[in-house]
């Protein structure tokens, strides 16, 4: 999947089957004493919206043009994640 539109087309597609997933899920659903709702699936249908993202490949710099630290960029470029305390 090299162009940006058969990304979009897919997402698009996984989308469109997410949720009749998810109508199907809410409407058989067997504990009654708590049911599911949407917010069930927040974290699902995030995670397919960040596939239509282009990726970067880990540890490449964004495209935009930095700014030499003698220019007044930064001097160090933070490219690890912070950890969670």
């Amino acid at each position: 999947m090299d162009s940006d539109a058969e990304r979009r087309q897919f997402v698009n597609e996984l989308w469109g089957r997410f949720e009749e997933l998810q109508r199907w899920a809410l409407a058989h659903w067997p504990d009654s004493a708590h049911p599911l709702s949407a917010a069930n699936f927040v974290q699902a249908r995030q995670e397919i919206l960040a596939l239509g993202r282009t990726p970067r490949p880990s540890g490449e710099q964004p495209s935009t043009p930095q700014a030499e630290p003698s220019a007044g960029g930064a001097q160090y470029i933070d490219v690890d994640p912070t950890p969670w305390p």
